[in-house]
């Protein structure tokens, strides 16, 4: 059995080796990428990043009354809300929204 320090001079030469292959592998490669030119957006296959839309007060308002609504038709059952969509389309969404509340309990 080899001694122990010995084993583990092998290993570390071993790793050492292998980071200076890496090492020029990374600097024969560096070139070629810097050639290449800057794959942004328009790229075959990539998105462009979307802009936050600009939402006015009345707008944010809406949305969040919306996803208000969304969340207490979620827990109903098909006939409530079913029930609920009748009375946002008379009465409007706050007092469906309400509706749904009741029917939740």
């Amino acid at each position: 059995m080899p001694r122990t320090s010995t084993a583990l001079a092998k290993e570390l030469r071993s790793i050492r080796t292998t980071f200076r292959q890496l090492a020029s592998s990374f600097s024969r490669i560096a070139p070629i990428l810097t050639a290449v030119p800057d794959l942004k957006a328009g790229a075959a296959g990539e998105k462009r990043a979307r802009k936050k839309p600009r939402l006015s007060r009345a707008q944010r308002a809406a949305l969040k009354l919306q996803g208000r609504y969304m969340g207490t038709m979620r827990g109903l059952r098909p006939r409530q809300r079913a029930q609920v969509k009748r009375i946002r389309a008379e009465k409007g969404i706050r007092a469906a929204i309400a509706a749904a509340r009741r029917l939740a309990r």
